[in-house]
């Protein structure tokens, strides 16, 4: 078979499963002023069926931008403030037993939406922390002897306060794992935030009308499992992350004693799935080295160790990622 018209077959479908995130982009910034890494990164986990760990300062436009894409796609909503004394059952739900009926009666708790806002994840303890991502993994929840299946989709959004750390219980690595991306928010430019300033300012507040389904959604997921990758494409994926692995390896020697792990098999796939992501919501039908070089960061700056020496040395896991991509051949 031709491999030309196939592309072009591939293209065509494509196109036409894509058309919704310019319908989504213009809703959403209506609303959302700047932070299109953010929105783009929101729609990455959302067609991948991932999830976002989200640093950044207070006042970054985190909360609002989660709760105006659930809006756009007419999809359910959920905030949940974690503090130290919250409970698992305060988050999956529990059984309250009904005194008129003599029964236990299941009363499900907020994890049932589609997009969840996990503020402040680690402030809560260990076990709350394990809850959200033990329904994060299995898309399902048990409460006393029944399990019930998350909604479709699901996104969680977890955040996390960069300057406090008193009173924090810090995410252990085994499971900042499982979140599909890392993504570092930075203040906006100046003349975003005076856009911003003059909307308050004006007291203009616009209502955010749906205008895609989540059936369109479902139905871009599939479309999205087309997109062409090619072989040199998946080792160039491979290499990248065996770099953070072996980087002695890849002519970068002086960073082998900055390392105590790098990525796991997870990372290549977190990777490979961005990087069509990527490529998707631009309506390419195939994957170039420019798609995985742009998510690279944000799928890997959370699965790299680094030790006691590149802490000294003031290294970040975002330098040596950065390196890492200068240096790996691209195809």
């Amino acid at each position: 078979m031709d491999e030309t018209i196939d592309i072009q077959k591939l293209s065509e479908r494509v196109n036409e499963h894509s058309v919704f995130v310019d319908l989504l982009r213009a809703e959403v910034g209506h609303v959302l002023i700047g932070q299109q890494r953010m929105f783009d990164r929101l729609l990455m986990a959302l067609l991948t069926n991932g999830h976002i760990l989200l640093e950044g300062l207070p006042g970054l436009a985190k909360t609002l931008a989660i709760k105006t894409l659930s809006e756009a796609i007419s999809a359910d909503f959920a905030r949940i403030q974690f503090t130290p004394d919250l409970l698992p059952s305060d988050i999956v739900g529990t059984q309250m037993f009904n005194l008129q009926r003599n029964e236990f009666t299941t009363m499900k708790g907020p994890i049932f939406a589609n997009f969840i806002l996990a503020d402040e994840i680690n402030r809560a303890p260990a076990k709350v922390q394990s809850a959200l991502l033990e329904a994060m993994q299995e898309r399902q929840v048990t409460i006393g002897d029944s399990t019930f299946d998350l909604p479709d989709p699901f996104l969680v959004l977890a955040t996390q306060n960069p300057i406090d750390q008193e009173g924090t219980y810090t995410l252990p690595e085994a499971q900042t794992d499982r979140f599909m991306l890392k993504v570092v928010i930075t203040y906006p430019h100046m003349e975003e935030e005076r856009e911003v300033l003059r909307m308050q300012l004006a007291g203009k507040k616009h209502k955010v009308r749906p205008v895609v389904s989540l059936n369109q959604i479902r139905e871009a997921r599939q479309a999205l499992h087309e997109v062409y990758v090619d072989e040199k494409i998946e080792k160039y994926i491979l290499d990248i992350v065996a770099a953070t692995r072996n980087p002695e390896n890849y002519r970068l020697p002086s960073f082998k004693p900055y390392i105590s792990f790098g990525a796991s098999p997870r990372g290549s796939i977190s990777l490979a799935l961005a990087a069509r992501a990527n490529a998707f919501i631009r309506g390419r039908a195939f994957v170039i080295p420019e798609d995985v070089r742009e998510v690279a960061l944000d799928v890997l700056r959370h699965r790299i160790g680094l030790t006691y020496e590149a802490e000294a040395d003031e290294l970040t896991t975002d330098n040596i990622i950065k390196e890492i991509i200068n240096q790996v051949e691209v195809p």
